[in-house]
C-alpha cells in the first residue's frame, strides 16, 4: 500500500488532501501541531489506514514506516496567523522544510512543497508565470510568510540538486472551500460569514485589487498530479479567472441571497494589487486546469456553513 505523510494535515488544505489520498487508496500519516489546524477537520477520517500524530515539524519528523510521498503543507497561511506567529512561520519554512526534506531523503520519497503565489510579492508581471522572480518586501509585515516560502523553495531545490531528492514545488494561488475558518481573515470566509449574518461585507482598499480563486477540490487534484509527475521546477496551481475584490463581494451576496452592503476599510501594508496565475505549465505538463466555477464553489461553501450552523443550533437545543 502506498504511504503518504502530510504535514499540516489537520489544516484546511491538508485535511482535504488527506481525504483525497485515502480515496486513492493511500495509507495517510497526518502530522500537525494544531496551531492553525483543527481535529474537527479530520474527525470524519476514521479509517484504519489513517493516523493523526500531534507533531510540530520544526522539532520532530520521526516516522518509522516506509513512506512513498511527503506532502509538506505545514505553515500558518493567513495574514492573521503569520502576523500572530511570525517567528514560528519562519521556522516552519526553514527548520520544518529541512526536516520534511530530510525525511523524504531518508525514505527515498517523492517530496511536494506547498509554496505560494506570495513568492511573487506585489508583481510587476501580470499574469504571473513561474519564471518571474517576484517583487517582495523582505522586511515588511508580510515578509515572514513570503520569505519563509521563498527560502523553502531554495532549500527544496538544493536538496534536489545536491542530495538527489525527488522534489516538486506547487505555487498555490488563492484557494477556498469548506473547512476554512470563518475568522481567518481571508476574503472568501470573511465575506461568507458576514453575508450569512446579514452584516456589511468589509472590502479592504477601494476594492479594485484583483485575485483569482480556485476551489479546493481542483487545487488538491492539481497537487496530486504534480506529486505523481516527474516535474521538479515550480508549477502554478490556481484559477486564472481574475476578479476584483468588490466583484467577489457582490458574487457572495448574490449566492447567499442576502442584501448586505459593501463597506471599505484601509488597505493592509504590502497587500498585492493584482494576483493571477499563468497556468500554461500546469496545463501542458500535468493536463490540469480548474473545473469548478466560482459561483458553484461558493454555493458549496455557503451550504457547508449553513449546515454547520444548523448542527450547532441543534446541539445547543
Amino acid at each position: 500500500m502506498t504511504t503518504s505523510v502530510v504535514t499540516g494535515g489537520a489544516g484546511f488544505l491538508g485535511s482535504h488532501l488527506c481525504e483525497y489520498l485515502l480515496e486513492k487508496g493511500h495509507r495517510v500519516i497526518c502530522l500537525d501541531n494544531l496551531d492553525t489546524g483543527s481535529l474537527q477537520n479530520i474527525e470524519h477520517l476514521r479509517d484504519e489506514v489513517f493516523e493523526f500524530r500531534n507533531v510540530d515539524c520544526v522539532d520532530n519528523m520521526e516516522v518509522t514506516e516506509l513512506v512513498d510521498y511527503v506532502f509538506h503543507l505545514a505553515s500558518p497561511a493567513s495574514p492573521i496567523d503569520y502576523l500572530r506567529l511570525p517567528l514560528h512561520t519562519l521556522k516552519v519554512g526553514s527548520y520544518g522544510t529541512h526536516n520534511a526534506l530530510g525525511l523524504a531523503k531518508f525514505k527515498r520519497s517523492r517530496f511536494l512543497l506547498a509554496s505560494t503565489s506570495e513568492v511573487y510579492g506585489d508583481p510587476l508581471v501580470h499574469p504571473q508565470p513561474e519564471g518571474y522572480w517576484g517583487n517582495v518586501n523582505p522586511i515588511g509585515p508580510r515578509g515572514v510568510y513570503d520569505e519563509s516560502k521563498r527560502y523553502a523553495e531554495a532549500l527544496t531545490m538544493a536538496y534536489h540538486r545536491q542530495q538527489g531528492v525527488d522534489t516538486c514545488i506547487a505555487r498555490i494561488f488563492n484557494t477556498y472551500g469548506p473547512r476554512m475558518r470563518p475568522n481567518d481573515g481571508r476574503a472568501v470566509p470573511t465575506f461568507v460569514r458576514q453575508a450569512l449574518a446579514d452584516q456589511p461585507l468589509t472590502v479592504f482598499g477601494d476594492g479594485s485589487q484583483t485575485r483569482s480563486f480556485c476551489y479546493v477540490d481542483d487545487l488538491i487534484e492539481g497537487l496530486f498530479r504534480l506529486a505523481c509527475s516527474g516535474v521538479h521546477e515550480p508549477v502554478n496551481i490556481g484559477s486564472p479567472a481574475e476578479m476584483t475584490l468588490t466583484e467577489l463581494a457582490e458574487t457572495v451576496i448574490a449566492v447567499t441571497g442576502g442584501d448586505s452592503k459593501i463597506v471599505f476599510s484601509s488597505l493592509p501594508i504590502d497587500d498585492p494589487k493584482v494576483r493571477q496565475p499563468d497556468i500554461a505549465r500546469a496545463t501542458e505538463l500535468l493536463g490540469w486546469e480548474p473545473t469548478v466555477a466560482l459561483a458553484e464553489g461558493l454555493r458549496r461553501v455557503v451550504e457547508f456553513e449553513r449546515s454547520n450552523r444548523s448542527h450547532s443550533l441543534t446541539a445547543l437545543a
